[in-house]
């Protein structure tokens, strides 16, 4: 199982940090990925990181501003966003997958519940 953690009301320009904790699982055998759904829209992709978290790949609409990273020690990967913006709200998503990295949602193999971002301008 995974549980997506650490959302919240935040001002724009703010940052927080999500979590995203497996159980039943070592996330260290797996790609993870984060995704967003803003209400009406189709899931987005976010960020992914690979096993051993040298490799990163991130949408166009976050570079700069998101980082990920992965603490296997833990069994949790992270999502660091700063400078939000108001169209960075969405339920957001970690998702694991075997071998290599995807932007694709349809690539991932596990999902966990999410949690909401809000971001106020």
């Amino acid at each position: 199982q995974l549980q997506a953690s650490g959302g919240g009301l935040v001002q724009a320009g703010g940052s927080l940090r999500l979590s995203c904790a497996a159980s039943g699982r070592t996330i260290g055998t797996y790609v993870m990925g984060w995704f967003r759904q803003a209400p009406g829209k189709e899931r987005e992709f976010v960020a992914a990181i690979s096993r051993n978290g040298h490799s990163t790949d991130y949408a166009d609409s976050v570079k700069g501003r998101f980082t990920a990273s992965r603490g296997n020690a833990k069994n949790t990967v992270y999502l660091r966003m700063n400078s939000l913006k108001p169209e960075d709200t969405a339920v957001y998503y970690c998702a694991a997958r075997h071998n290599t990295l995807s932007s694709s949602w349809d690539a991932y193999d596990y999902w966990g519940q999410g949690t909401l971002v809000t971001v106020s301008s």
